[in-house]
C-alpha cells in the first residue's frame, strides 16, 4: 500500500457516501461564495466560502482557492471567527493534518469548506455557554470541520461543544496535536465498539496505517495480546517494536491460516469489505469484529448473505468518526486528557513523524500525496525548543 488512505469510516474515503452534516447553530454568516455542484449526488465544483462580515478582527488562514493542485492552497487574511451560544472558539495552537484534507483539496469529496483541516488542539478563546472556561487547552474533532465550516487551517475555528473536549497537559502541542482524530477513533474502536480488556486478543488488520498503529499501540498498552498484520514482511519490525506479539502477512484468507482461528476475541479490521468476513470467521463464540476501516477498497461484499457467509455467534461492529459530536457520541466520552497522561508518562508513543509549521502546509501535503508520511503529520502554529 503506497499511503494510509481510508483509515477512517467515511471522511478518508471521497466515494464513501457520508451523511450531510447538520448546518451549525446561530445567527446566519456573510456567504461570499456557495459551493455549487452540478447535480445533487454530483461533487461540488467550488469550495464553500462562508464567513462572518467583514469590518471585524482578521485572523491568518489557509484558504483553499479553487480546488487542484499544491497551489490551490493560499494564505490569506480573513474575519475572525464571533463566538456563538452552544459553540467554542478556539485558538489553533497545532492540527494534525489528515488524506480527508488531500482529497477536498481536489475537490473529490462531497463538501468542501474555503479553510480545510478535520481537528484541532488549542486553548479556548470564548464560549458563551459557559461550558469550557477560557484559557482551558482544548481538542476538536469533526462537527462539520472542513467540510460545512472553516476548519482548522487557520488561527482560529469555531466548532460545537459537543465536538469539544479538555485535554489539560504538558505536552508539547506537536504531541497533543497527533491525538484527537487518531487515538479518538482508535479508542473508541478498541474499548467501546469491541469491550476490549487486559488479557484478550486482538487481530488488528491494516496495522501499519497511523490509525492501525495508533491502536496497536492503545491495545497493547492496556494488557491486551494483539497480533497485527501487514502487507509487507519489512514493516514486521516496527509493528513489533510498537508492541504486537505477533505479527502475520495480511491476505484475504487468513482465518485458514491463523493458529489462534475460532479462539479469537476482537478482530480491528482496517482493511475493509474484502476482509471482514474473514474477520468475522477468526473469532470465538461471542466474539467482536470492529470494521472502521477501507485500505482494501470500497468494493462492497456482492450478493452479502449472512445464513451463509457469517460465522454464528459472533458480532459485527462498524464506527465511524464522523459520528463524534452527535447525539450518543460526545467527544468528552473519549478519555484524551488520560490518553495524554499515557504519552507523557511514557506509556504510548504519540510522536508525529513529521512536525511543519502553519507556513509549510505545501510541503505537508505534498508528503502526504506521495505517500511518505509513515505515521501521524502534525502543523504547529509557534516553533517549538527541541527537547
Amino acid at each position: 500500500m503506497k499511503s494510509e488512505v481510508a483509515y477512517v469510516v467515511g471522511y478518508l474515503r471521497p466515494d464513501f457516501p457520508v451523511p450531510k452534516a447538520t448546518q451549525m447553530r446561530g445567527e446566519p454568516m456573510e456567504i461570499a461564495g456557495n459551493q455549487e455542484s452540478s447535480g445533487p449526488d454530483q461533487l461540488p465544483t467550488a469550495p464553500a466560502v462562508v464567513r462572518e462580515k467583514p469590518g471585524g478582527e482578521s485572523m491568518r488562514a489557509i484558504i483553499l482557492e479553487r480546488f487542484g493542485g499544491l497551489d490551490s492552497l493560499v494564505y490569506t487574511d480573513i474575519p475572525k471567527p464571533l463566538p456563538k451560544d452552544g459553540e467554542v472558539v478556539i485558538q489553533i495552537k497545532g492540527f494534525g493534518i489528515n488524506h480527508a484534507e488531500m482529497h477536498m483539496r481536489r475537490g473529490e469529496w462531497a463538501e468542501a469548506a474555503e479553510v480545510s483541516g478535520i481537528e484541532c488542539v488549542g486553548t479556548v478563546d470564548s464560549c458563551p455557554g459557559g461550558e469550557f472556561p477560557v484559557g482551558a487547552k482544548v481538542a476538536a474533532l469533526m462537527g462539520g470541520l472542513g467540510r460545512t465550516i472553516n476548519g482548522s487551517y487557520a488561527e482560529y475555528t469555531r466548532v460545537r461543544t459537543g465536538n469539544v473536549a479538555l485535554i489539560e497537559s504538558d505536552l508539547p502541542w506537536s504531541q497533543l496535536a497527533a491525538l484527537p482524530e487518531t487515538y479518538a477513533t482508535a479508542w473508541t474502536c478498541l474499548f467501546r465498539s469491541l469491550n476490549l480488556t487486559a488479557g484478550q486478543t486482538v487481530v488488528i488488520r491494516g496495522a501499519t496505517s497511523s490509525f492501525g498503529q495508533a491502536a496497536l499501540k492503545m491495545a497493547a498498552a492496556a494488557g491486551a495480546h494483539v497480533i497485527a498484520t501487514t502487507r509487507s514482511r519489512e514493516r514486521f519490525p516496527l509493528l513489533e517494536e510498537l508492541g504486537a506479539a505477533r505479527v502475520e502477512l495480511e491476505r484475504r484468507d487468513l482465518a485458514q491460516h491463523i493458529a489462534e482461528a475460532k479462539q479469537l476475541d476482537a478482530v480491528l479490521d482496517l482493511v475493509g469489505n474484502s476482509t471482514i468476513l474473514d474477520s468475522l470467521n477468526m473469532l470465538r463464540r461471542g466474539g467482536t469484529a470492529c470494521l472502521a476501516g477501507w485500505l482494501g477498497g470500497l468494493a462492497p461484499i456482492v450478493d452479502f448473505n449472512p445464513l451463509l457467509q457469517m460465522a454464528s455467534g459472533v458480532y459485527l461492529s462498524f464506527f465511524g468518526s464522523f459520528v463524534f459530536g452527535t447525539p450518543g457520541f460526545p467527544l468528552s466520552d473519549v478519555p484524551l486528557a488520560q490518553i495524554a497522561r499515557q504519552v507523557a508518562e511514557g506509556q504510548l508513543d504519540a510522536k508525529p513523524s513529521h512536525v511543519f509549521s502553519f507556513n509549510e502546509i505545501h510541503e505537508a501535503h505534498r508528503i502526504m500525496e506521495a505517500g511518505e508520511a509513515g505515521g501521524k503529520m502534525v502543523v504547529v502554529m509557534e516553533p517549538e525548543k527541541a527537547a
